[in-house]
């Protein structure tokens, strides 16, 4: 039988002043498929779909729904034609109810029928395996609930084509399992999704077909029983891309840094993390994982000197004459000087790190502006330093002096993680590294942290993606609710024990 087109895209061409973000691209979505889209940071994919969604307008092109041409100039024009896009960062009202953001912004004939609007969302949830109570308030829910009430308020307008960007990004693998179940039972209903993502493995695992956009001209569609994860990534990036992580064996081990009944409370007095021990080593790299929000950030900031500490100890042993350095109660200043480098990449990448309004060579000066006594700092080795980390890592941007605010988000990271890696530090904490980051980019960080290892440096390395984190790292701490629920070696645990502490408390792992 002949696969039918859901949605068809011809020519299609959207440019941002001088930037084209998509150009002259052609792509078809079929009914009851699931087609994941992917590219490299910068190639249009986001952009592309946004204009399903009418978020943007086409500069030219032609967008078929159903074998008809249409405009699609809103998010209503979108909706009308049965087309729902759940984004990355979600758009619901925290103190409603899941059921009040599901039909929040719909003209509701005659009186607001709670029940009845219940009764419709247990239904839908009942027929593709949702588990989602429509009472519950959202400030109440994890991510993957929060999620779920995305995907229901585009089913509940009626949507029949779904675009989902990056889904995954802040699932356990248990969560992502679960939502993979439930997409396939609504490709089984007829409904075409389309999945943003950056992850090969779960494009091999829950995809029909792949398509494939590189620097936002379209490449190629194959079915993905044809392909596998290294045909994709040369066809993303344009030339052989190799795709080990290396790990080698740590050599002589040294404890840099001990970690004893750490206990932090936040601005309510809430313990946002309880009790954590733990030592990293010089010469070896320790993972973080747990679910988004379950005290990484709290945890590097602290030892950072960036969050206060109620109790417990941080104790750096020096790598020069094995002094013992007590951090509690230190200024960041002091704790960096001792050799301890802290590249935290937040969501808010220039919020805190970088100064977007100045160039590469400024934000390098920054680490070390306070070394110079004189008036005039010395502006030749951050210089020097900036071509360095824009060659090594790619950075896309005009000149090492425009402003980093202006360059894209993945480049912005580059440039961050760059600098904090460059200051030959004893003890680097590089969080979310690679977050958004495209495939080539995030093995280019891999193999960085690898090298600072080599070095006899202690990496505490926090991540999302277990598969890399299983990869990468020689230990794994697993933080739960603020507290260690086990610390498993990196190249025996599986990800299903890792996924498990990272929802239970002390059920898996040893300390050690």
């Amino acid at each position: 039988m002949q696969p039918v087109n859901a949605v068809e895209l011809r020519n299609v061409t959207k440019t941002f002043g001088s930037v084209v973000a998509n150009n002259n691209v052609s792509l078809e979505i079929r009914k009851g498929e699931i087609l994941s889209l992917l590219g490299e940071n910068g190639s249009g994919k986001t952009t592309l779909m946004n204009m399903l969604a009418g978020i943007y307008f086409p500069d030219s092109g032609q967008i078929l729904v159903d074998g008809e041409e249409v405009a699609i100039r809103s998010p209503k024009d979108s909706f009308d034609l049965k087309i729902g896009m759940i984004h990355q960062h979600f758009k619901l009202v925290d103190v409603f109810t899941a059921a009040e953001n599901i039909v929040l912004g719909l003209k509701e004939k005659g009186k607001f029928d709670r029940k009845a609007i219940s009764q419709q969302i247990r239904d839908i949830s009942a027929k593709y395996g949702f588990d989602l109570d429509p009472d519950r308030k959202i400030y109440d829910m994890a991510v993957s609930e929060k999620q779920t009430v995305e995907i229901i308020k585009v089913l509940y307008r009626g949507a029949d084509i779904l675009i989902l960007d990056e889904p995954t990004a802040v699932l356990t693998p248990q969560e992502t399992e679960k939502l993979f179940s439930v997409l396939r039972n609504m490709k089984a209903d007829g409904k075409s999704i389309v999945i943003i993502t950056h992850k090969l493995n779960e494009v091999m695992a829950i995809s029909d077909r792949v398509a494939v956009l590189r620097k936002g001209e379209y490449i190629a569609t194959v079915e993905t029983k044809d392909t596998n994860p290294q045909a994709l990534t040369d066809m993303m990036v344009g030339r052989a891309v190799t795709l080990n992580i290396d790990r080698p064996l740590p050599e002589d081990p040294k404890d840099r840094l001990e970690v004893k009944g750490l206990t932090c409370l936040d601005d309510q007095g809430v313990k946002v993390l309880s009790n954590v021990s733990f030592t990293a080593r010089g010469g070896e790299i320790l993972g973080v994982a747990g679910i988004a929000g379950s005290g990484q950030r709290e945890l590097c900031e602290a030892i950072a000197g960036l969050y206060p500490v109620s109790q417990g100890e941080i104790l750096y042993h020096s790598r020069v004459d094995d002094e013992i350095d007590s951090l509690v109660g230190k200024s960041p200043m002091e704790i960096r000087d001792l050799g301890i480098s802290l590249a935290f990449v937040p969501e808010d990448r220039l919020g805190m790190g970088l100064v977007g309004s100045m160039g590469m060579t400024g934000n390098m000066m920054l680490k070390s502006y306070d070394k110079g006594g004189h008036f005039f700092t010395d502006t030749k080795p951050p210089k020097t330093l900036a071509q360095e980390i824009k060659d090594k890592l790619e950075v896309v941007t005009p000149s090492i002096n425009t402003p980093v605010r202006k360059l894209s988000g993945g480049n912005v990271q580059k440039v961050l993680v760059g600098r904090e890696i460059a200051s030959a530090p004893a003890v680097l904490m590089a969080a979310y590294p690679v977050r958004g980051l495209d495939i080539n980019s995030s093995y280019t960080i891999y193999r960085l942290l690898n090298e600072q290892k080599a070095k006899g440096v202690a990496v505490i390395y926090v991540g999302e993606d277990l598969d890399v984190l299983l990869e990468l790292c020689d230990r794994i701490l697993v933080l739960c609710g603020g507290q260690v629920s086990g610390i498993a070696d990196g190249r025996t645990v599986t990800k299903e024990e890792v996924g498990l502490m990272m929802t239970h408390i002390g059920e898996e792992g040893s300390h050690d």
